[in-house]
């Protein structure tokens, strides 16, 4: 379909009339997005769901569109007031509860990486993995099972296998050589404790 035809039935079918050929070669091109109305109104004319237009979703208002939510279901299913809902995905900072947050969770359909990333615990997360895996593992077993609401069985073996991996390449660098075996060791290190979240959720069965 040319952006004329996209157009043409979104103005026919749902009464936007401010969508010209236009509108649709600069939401192509990246230059502006649609809105949620928007969203909705090009999927339809597309013959496809909202989530199949956006790339994977990242902050609590994509996640909604892409499942082709109202603000009101969401607030409703996570059991907060509407108004507080907009404030939060307006300025994409979670602050509901625990219970809230698991609510949240089970409207949206969130896998636990997308959950912890969506209510804002990504960071704490990452912090409590560096530690374990430049100390000892099994002092953050406990707090990382509270933090992701599971058996602390569920997150020893992650953690563990973590700690032995940063200090498997740590070692390796190291065994180049001294003067250019520390830079390369501090290099990767540095490299796996940025990127900790991402060696940590495959180890954790059913988190993506």
């Amino acid at each position: 379909m040319a952006p004329g035809h996209v157009a043409y039935g979104m103005r026919a079918s749902y009464g936007l009339s401010h969508v010209t050929p236009d509108t649709i070669v600069s939401w192509e091109r990246g230059l502006s997005t649609p809105d949620a109305a928007e969203l909705a109104a090009l999927a339809a004319t597309l013959w496809c769901s909202p989530g199949e237009l956006m790339g994977a979703p990242t902050t609590l208002r994509e996640h909604r569109l892409a499942r082709g939510l109202a603000p009101e279901d969401v607030a409703r299913g996570a059991g907060v007031e509407l108004q507080a809902y907009l404030r939060m995905e307006e300025t994409d900072r979670w602050r509901g509860t625990d219970r809230q947050s698991a609510a949240l969770a089970r409207t949206l359909g969130l896998s636990l990486r997308d959950s912890v990333t969506v209510t804002g615990r990504a960071d704490e997360l990452a912090e409590l993995l560096r530690s374990a895996v430049q100390s000892r593992w099994q002092g953050q077993v406990r707090p990382v099972s509270k933090l992701l609401a599971l058996d602390k069985r569920a997150v020893e073996g992650p953690l563990r296998h973590l700690h032995e991996e940063y200090q498997t390449r740590m070692v390796r660098t190291l065994s180049w050589g001294v003067g250019a075996g520390a830079d390369a060791s501090g290099h990767a290190g540095r490299d796996f404790l940025d990127h900790v979240l991402d060696h940590f959720w495959p180890l954790l069965p059913g988190a993506a």
